[in-house]
């Protein structure tokens, strides 16, 4: 059953780059989808079928997502290449692919995930510039918003702190869905899925350090996440 949706970019230099790549046997990589800046979509692996977009993952729990999930690749350079914004047109496109996909598959708000949600220490995809705030008004995954300014005044926290405050945010990560330890001071394990859930959900900062906005997005997200599961 199809339970998952991972967003990816190709980061390569050109789309058609990217989809010869994606076609080629010998690469073993493939994806469901590839969305072209100018908005053209390709189909390349029916979605019943299982792609190689994934990689080797986690997210709630669960390893190896190939198994279980729809990979759209959307074509942009990436950090390697040059990463720039993702035209409108583009964005549009992923849009109603993802609306799609959502109709036909039962994937819930919080299993709409990047791939570097799912492979933080080796992936950044899709990226922080990646328009997901937009993609949450259009019923497509989640968003926490804003944090007030009281939140926003909490200390960082960063690699070699302990206590309370980093076995909260330790808690909230590993309910949102990232792979991390119950226990431990907050070490370069920590910081590197901090870093993927602020490439997502918290774009303004993406270093690993978690800033009161940061700590307070999480704390949303979790909070949106329950709710609409409790919903369900």
């Amino acid at each position: 059953m199809i339970d998952t949706l991972v967003l990816h970019y190709t980061g390569m230099q050109s789309g058609e780059a990217a989809i010869s790549r994606l076609r080629d046997p010998e690469a073993k990589v493939s994806s469901h989808y590839v969305v072209e800046e100018d908005g053209r979509v390709f189909a390349l692996v029916p979605e019943e079928r299982r792609a190689w977009h994934a990689g080797l993952s986690w997210w709630r729990g669960r390893p190896l997502l190939n198994d279980r999930s729809v990979g759209i690749e959307i074509v942009n350079p990436g950090h390697e290449w040059g990463y720039r914004d993702f035209p409108a047109a583009q964005v549009a496109a992923v849009v109603a692919l993802c609306q799609g996909i959502l109709a036909r598959h039962p994937v819930p708000p919080r299993n709409v995930v990047a791939h570097s949600d799912i492979a933080p220490e080796r992936k950044q995809d899709p990226g922080e510039r990646f328009p997901w705030a937009a993609l949450a008004e259009a019923g497509i995954g989640l968003w926490p918003g804003e944090a007030p300014a009281e939140a926003r005044a909490l200390p960082p926290l960063s690699v070699g702190d302990a206590g309370p405050g980093v076995r909260s945010l330790r808690a909230t990560l590993r309910r949102i869905g990232f792979r991390v330890a119950d226990e431990g001071a907050y070490d370069r394990a920590l910081a590197i899925s901090v870093t993927a859930f602020q490439r997502h959900w918290a774009p303004h900062w993406c270093d690993g350090v978690a800033d009161g906005e940061t700590r307070w997005r999480a704390g949303r997200l979790l909070g949106l996440a329950d709710g609409m599961t409790r919903q369900g």
